[in-house]
């Protein structure tokens, strides 16, 4: 047994999961390579946990397959498809100490698969030192720190040697600075172990720098499957593009190739868009100042400022909701001011058909 773990390749082929009249998921296909890390993103109520409840064997499919390589896992139980599950309230057992806890899932095997005590003791002691926790075995839960509980909850899901390893919000509980630090070494412990991981996060700056790829849900549906640059960067959709980051939209039609805005003179290339009401998506940090009577005429309503970056809210003429420049926070970096007129150029946008 070493600390490498065995990817496998996991395919979700037409899953379907019902609660009385609502899709929970609405058979999703997805395939998940070996040694690939993802990340299922969504809102509350857009199917996440219960995909990885069924991936886990946790909750029965209406309809579908689950496949772990060639192995059909669809019917097989939670024990039987050997699986590492990683909730966000780490389920420690208090009364065991940290090397008894990574070594339950081992002591729980049938006898005839059960790990010799030398065998156990020497895989502890490895996952000890793979989570940076060497020494610490002879310790209980309650002399740990929230980061440390949940590197002990990750030591015994892998223990196991497990088929895919599965992370409901693992970070859940835990303060800033420390989801932080810990998704960071999650990624640089992935990198070591090789394992087939799938993770469940609300959090979208989580998913784009901790995942491979990011699986977008939205009411039990697959929204988007793509790259962390693919999803933020080209979302498919209106939704993508409102969910993932901070966007900002300006109403107006398609006319000719063109994205045109009333009482706008400015118009921008919206190659490929059909004629009609659509609707321009931006990024904050994707637009600058021009001169007033260049690109798109507004006002400054208001201004935000944090830490490095200052936030200049426009009202546009005729658009129910305000347009949001970033400016960086610097000495000698020129900051409108309340009421200014200004003009507007658009660094990059998307273009989408309809009305938001």
């Amino acid at each position: 047994m070493g600390t490498r773990g065995h990817g496998v390749d996991l395919r979700i082929e037409g899953v379907a999961k019902r609660y009385g009249g609502t899709a929970a998921l609405d058979h999703v296909d997805l395939h998940i390579a070996a040694g690939e890390l993802v990340a299922l993103l969504g809102p509350s109520g857009s199917g996440k946990t219960t995909l990885l409840r069924v991936i886990a064997g946790l909750l029965p499919a209406d309809g579908g397959r689950v496949l772990f390589g060639d192995t059909d896992a669809t019917l097989l139980s939670l024990r039987e498809r050997n699986v590492g599950f990683v909730f966000q309230q780490y389920a420690l057992f208090r009364h065991m100490t940290v090397a008894e806890n990574i070594a339950f899932g081992l002591r729980s095997r049938p006898r005839a698969k059960r790990p010799d005590r030398a065998t156990i003791r020497r895989r502890v002691e490895e996952l000890l030192a793979l989570i940076q926790l060497p020494g610490y075995g002879d310790r209980y839960p309650e002399q740990l720190s929230g980061g440390q509980k949940q590197r002990v909850a990750l030591a015994r899901a892998l223990a196991i040697d497990p088929t895919v390893l599965l992370l409901d919000e693992p970070f859940g509980a835990l303060d800033a600075k420390v989801r932080v630090e810990l998704r960071r070494w999650l990624r640089r412990l992935h990198d070591q172990t090789g394992q087939t991981t799938v993770f469940v996060t609300h959090d979208q700056d989580e998913a784009l720098e901790l995942a491979d790829r990011v699986v977008v849900l939205r009411e039990g549906r697959i929204e988007q499957a793509g790259t962390p640059d693919e999803i933020y960067g080209a979302p498919a959709s209106p939704y993508v593009f409102d969910f993932i980051g901070r966007a900002s939209v300006v109403e107006g039609r398609v006319e000719g190739g063109r994205f045109v805005v009333d009482g706008q003179a400015a118009g921008f290339e919206a190659d490929g868009v059909a004629d009609g009401p659509a609707s321009l998506y931006l990024r904050p940090h994707d637009a600058a100042f021009v001169a007033p009577g260049d690109g798109l005429q507004a006002r400054v309503a208001a201004l935000a400022r944090q830490a490095g970056r200052i936030t200049v809210e426009l009202e546009l003429p005729g658009q129910s909701r305000r347009l949001e420049v970033d400016l960086v926070a610097a000495p000698g970096v020129a900051t409108p001011a309340t009421g200014d007129a200004v003009g507007v150029r658009l660094l990059k946008y998307r273009v989408y058909p309809g009305q938001r």
